[in-house]
């Protein structure tokens, strides 16, 4: 895809498009003038949107039908992105989850989620990224959740691969730190989607007071995103909480890693 708006941004590619979160970040950017490259399983839903978008903004709209937890599917959006230029912000947006217990979880279900939520994730991150490299430009929007940073029992493999994402943006941002590249985590708490019927959990089982709309969520990251910051929790009111969180991971890594030697709790002096 080419840019034929002169002067715009570029193109935002965005996963997960067809609705909820990844819906509404089409409709922002196209609003701030990226170009978009919309992918999601659904075709149908996906030219609806990309038909809704044209006719509101000057911008270009092409969409990719693919399922990334295929290997066929992820092969199809990596050809796709590797061979545009034009490619400006990735918004890895798409996931999927399922409530329950482990024992209630499939194998197909767990490789199903590692293979959305990790594999595809990491996988078109690195199809952008020497581009991004080469331009020494680009933004990367990886879409994690709030049950990434603590155990969460009902969630038992969505929650690990969402700690996945924080980790692996976070060292996504230390190595391009002293670049142009921008690398943003959004961590959304309970938020209005689609996916938490295909979770097997209704929203409505939830206090209606916690749970943000999908419009304030992408908006809130989004403000975020122009701030500077590398960790965005948009229901987070108290955000010392998250520069606690950080300092305290930091310091229990140094404190565990910069010595050889079995803790004295053990009693295994020699």
């Amino acid at each position: 895809m080419s840019n034929v708006n002169t002067g715009t941004p570029g193109t935002a590619v965005v996963t997960g498009a067809s609705a909820g979160i990844g819906k509404v970040y089409a409709d922002r950017l196209a609003a701030r003038g990226y170009d978009l490259l919309l992918l999601a399983r659904r075709a149908d839903r996906l030219q609806a949107i990309g038909a809704d978008l044209r006719s509101r903004y000057p911008v270009r709209v092409e969409s990719l039908a693919a399922d990334l937890a295929t290997p066929g599917g992820l092969a199809l959006a990596v050809q796709k992105l590797t061979a545009d230029p034009s490619i400006a912000v990735l918004v890895n947006n798409a996931g999927a989850s399922r409530v329950g217990s482990l024992a209630q979880t499939t194998s197909e279900q767990l490789s199903a989620m590692v293979a959305l939520n990790v594999t595809a994730l990491s996988t078109l991150t690195l199809a952008v990224l020497s581009g991004f490299q080469e331009r020494d430009s680009g933004t990367i929007i990886n879409i994690g959740s709030m049950v990434g940073f603590a155990p969460t029992a009902f969630v038992p493999i969505y929650g690990p691969t969402k700690a996945y994402i924080l980790n692996f943006t976070q060292v996504l941002q230390q190595q391009l730190a002293d670049t142009g590249i921008r690398v943003q985590l959004v961590a959304p708490s309970a938020t209005v989607s689609e996916g938490w019927d295909v979770a097997g959990y209704s929203l409505s089982n939830l206090d209606p007071a916690i749970v943000m709309s999908t419009e304030d969520c992408v908006d809130a990251a989004l403000r975020g995103l122009d701030m500077g910051e590398l960790i965005t929790l948009p229901s987070l009111q108290d955000d010392s909480l998250l520069r606690n969180f950080e300092t305290a991971s930091g310091a229990l890594f140094e404190a565990a890693f910069l010595t050889g030697q079995p803790a004295a709790r053990y009693g295994l002096s020699r």
